[in-house]
């Protein structure tokens, strides 16, 4: 299980999280909600290690989070673009794990295989779509058997109509066991997962739902209604 409790933090003195609390099974996914500059990225971004927190604890199975039993997809995928595809999932794995590079080539050939993209792992990023970055930036995050999977803006450098294929891909991962963490505003992902919803506003978490809850009483649930409308909440 992982706990997130009143955790906060400031940059140049503007309060970005506010004691955000929240926590996550394995084999579920949370999703955080809100729009441009609400904290649900900085979220996202403590948890892979990326930044401090100035207060609260991050516990996962009741010991500290560890940047090592985190994976992370970025907004833009962060590829290296000198890299082929095959060496872009084994240099975490050789270089942080200190896997030796025969077995690091057969875990990339095993999840590349399973993403699709046996066939590019001798291409460069730039020979990719979009859509093909992202199974590349999963596949590397999955390399790492991580406990605690985040995702930032899964959808927001795809084409709209990736939005279900990404869903799916999402909810397949349940399988493995990990709590996945989902910061977006991308309101047709969020009814296509089966998802507890974290509606972040101002650096707090101001309402909480079950997906399958929202679906059967939204009126339940008055500020995520009124973001998924196009409102703010």
């Amino acid at each position: 299980m992982l706990y997130i409790n009143s955790i906060s933090k400031k940059f140049n003195k503007k309060q970005i999280l506010d004691g955000v609390s929240l926590q996550v099974e394995p084999g579920r996914i949370a999703v955080l909600l809100g729009g441009s500059g609400v904290g649900k990225s900085t979220i996202i971004r403590i948890l892979a290690g990326l930044e401090q927190i100035d207060s609260g604890t991050i516990l996962l199975d009741e010991q500290p989070l560890q940047a090592q039993d985190v994976g992370m997809v970025f907004q833009d995928f962060n590829l290296f673009n000198h890299l082929t595809i095959e060496q872009n999932v084994t240099l975490p794995l050789e270089i942080v794990h200190q896997m030796p590079r025969d077995q690091a080539r057969s875990v990339a050939h095993d999840l590349l295989d399973s993403y699709g993209l046996a066939d590019k792992k001798d291409k460069y990023p730039h020979h990719l779509s979009g859509g093909q970055k992202q199974r590349v930036a999963l596949a590397r995050a999955l390399a790492v058997h991580p406990k605690v999977l985040c995702l930032d803006e899964p959808t927001s450098a795809l084409d709209p109509s990736l939005t279900l294929s990404v869903a799916k891909q999402i909810n397949e991962l349940r399988e493995k066991n990990m709590c996945i963490i989902i910061s977006t505003h991308d309101v047709q992902l969020i009814q296509s997962l089966d998802c507890v919803i974290y509606l972040v506003h101002e650096g707090k978490i101001i309402e909480k739902a079950d997906s399958k809850d929202f679906q059967k009483n939204i009126e339940q649930f008055p500020s995520i209604k009124k973001f998924m409308y196009g409102q703010v909440a």
